[in-house]
């Protein structure tokens, strides 16, 4: 008689793994990343321990607003390893500021590989997710509160005061990776199929067509 895979799990004559996904942990003290450098790791190359300095470790993006005149009303501005914070490289952690003009808006997205947890310096947000049940997780946040984005979760933030907002964003991944919905599933290239569009949505293809123009380059 065949015993399963399972009968074995069970009878202790297998060993159970546990994989969990998570950026590697670092072999050095730190490692901040050489921006020159044209090669390509799963991670940044380094620049030599011996120009570095206690200066190299303090990051000012953060100083100015963002700009947030645009169809949305809001601005992200990175603190990455790879793109203005080298000293980040290795250490999992990306950073952002969230700007917000009243009714601002950062749109339904996910992160596939960091959890995120906000800090609002100044406003009010109304912020949310939608877990795998698909049941709405809302909240609604005034100054100092923090919140946390379970990680992979589509989620946004919506200013609801009547002044400009701003918070801390820090996402334990230094490439959290992020994909807005809407822009996703009408904006793509090439194209994903109008039919399939009405199909999921519940509406006719005229209007896929009129979303999708929205979304063209």
């Amino acid at each position: 008689m065949e015993t399963s895979l399972l009968q074995l799990l069970h009878m202790g004559l297998l060993p159970m793994t546990v994989v969990m996904a998570a950026d590697a942990d670092p072999i050095y003290d730190f490692c901040v990343a050489n921006l020159t450098s044209p090669i390509i790791l799963n991670g940044l190359v380094c620049v030599n321990p011996a120009t570095v300095t206690g200066s190299t470790f303090v990051f000012k993006g953060f100083e100015t607003a963002g700009n947030t005149s645009n169809g949305l009303g809001s601005a992200v501005t990175p603190g990455f390893a790879g793109v203005n914070y080298p000293a980040l490289n290795t250490q999992g952690l990306a950073l952002a500021r969230l700007d917000y003009a009243p009714a601002g808006l950062v749109p339904p997205h996910t992160h596939p590989r960091a959890t995120e947890v906000i800090y609002l310096v100044k406003g009010e947000l109304l912020v949310g997710f939608v877990d795998t049940n698909d049941k709405f997780y809302p909240a609604h946040l005034k100054t100092g509160d923090v919140f946390v984005f379970p990680r992979g979760l589509v989620h946004f933030q919506y200013n609801i005061g009547t002044t400009p907002a701003f918070a801390i964003a820090v996402l334990n991944s230094q490439n959290p990776g992020v994909q807005l919905i809407a822009p996703a599933l009408f904006g793509a290239t090439p194209p994903v199929e109008d039919a399939v569009l009405s199909k999921a949505f519940g509406i006719p293809p005229s209007e896929v067509e009129i979303i999708k123009k929205g979304f063209a380059a």
